[in-house]
């Protein structure tokens, strides 16, 4: 079994934790391959397991790896995206940042999560994509998303106007500061905090959330993932942000902008006895009764 392992940054405070994963790794006779900024940054505080070899990018990994382990938050495992891309790789969000809703495995759980990919018990989430189609190459080709695809405005005072259609016809024109569109995955992200609505993962659905909107009848809406949706946006300073999860471009008027569901899914680990509503109910505090 080979395993690569993605982190951003690491605390001090946690590369007992890392070694004790790494450790843990090689006893089991794993390939370990360590992305290389991660891999330069913990070889100076503790000798590696001699299976561990650094990776640059997707080509280094794509046809070796079994597993991917992404050491962080919910946004260092959204990077992990551009890493495994279209290979199906698994993914286990081991949590060492805040919320963790995405990587919901604690520390104290790693020693379990590779027992269970060893022994072949745990469960495979398998997460639906938005996919960003444009007139001109952006985001290097990398041009799909886990959580949301949104056209922001670029500056800080005024807001953009956003002609939005649906399988080519006329939906709505959003007077924003911008648009979500969302899938099941992304629905407790970015949307939720703009009022959308909660969606099961496993929903097929599409979900479209403004951003600040000026029109006080204007909602969240829920859409069928076979939905293509396409955008004509204007403003005053002539760009906009567009973002695929965390990575942003800046645009203008020439680009033609459609999002639809993308072609293949992101695969996600979950240990057996953790479940989605357990995870709204603790991180997010669904249906908390604070009188209590």
């Amino acid at each position: 079994m080979n395993v690569a392992v993605y982190c951003r940054t690491i605390s001090r405070a946690d590369l007992p934790v890392v070694q004790r994963m790494l450790e843990l790794l090689h006893r089991r006779r794993c390939g370990i391959f360590l992305h290389r900024r991660f891999y330069e940054c913990v070889a100076s505080d503790f000798p590696l397991p001699d299976s561990a070899q650094p990776f640059a990018s997707h080509a280094d990994i794509c046809d070796h790896v079994d597993y991917l382990f992404s050491l962080g938050g919910d946004g260092t495992l959204l990077d992990t995206l551009t890493l495994v891309r279209d290979r199906n790789i698994p993914v286990a969000g081991i949590n060492l940042g805040r919320l963790g809703f995405l990587a919901n495995i604690g520390k104290d759980e790693i020693e379990a999560t590779i027992d269970a990919l060893m022994e072949g018990t745990y469960v495979m989430d398998r997460r639906s994509l938005l996919e960003l189609v444009t007139n001109k190459p952006l985001f290097d080709g990398v041009s799909f998303a886990l959580n949301d695809i949104t056209l922001h405005k670029k500056d800080t005072s005024s807001m953009i106007l956003i002609h939005a259609y649906l399988n080519g016809q006329f939906l709505n024109s959003y007077f924003a500061d911008g648009l979500i569109v969302a899938t099941p995955t992304g629905s407790t992200g970015y949307s939720l905090s703009c009022g959308g609505p909660i969606v099961m993962p496993t929903s097929e659905n599409i979900i479209l959330t403004p951003i600040a909107p000026h029109n006080l009848n204007v909602r969240p809406l829920v859409l069928s993932d076979d939905s293509v949706l396409s955008f004509e946006v204007e403003g005053r300073s002539g760009e906009y942000y567009c973002t695929l999860d965390s990575r942003t471009e800046t645009l203008n008027a020439s680009v033609q902008i459609a999002v639809k569901k993308c072609g293949f899914s992101m695969t996600l680990i979950r240990l057996r006895d953790h479940h989605f509503l357990d995870t709204l109910r603790r991180k997010l505090m669904w249906g908390a009764d604070v009188r209590r």
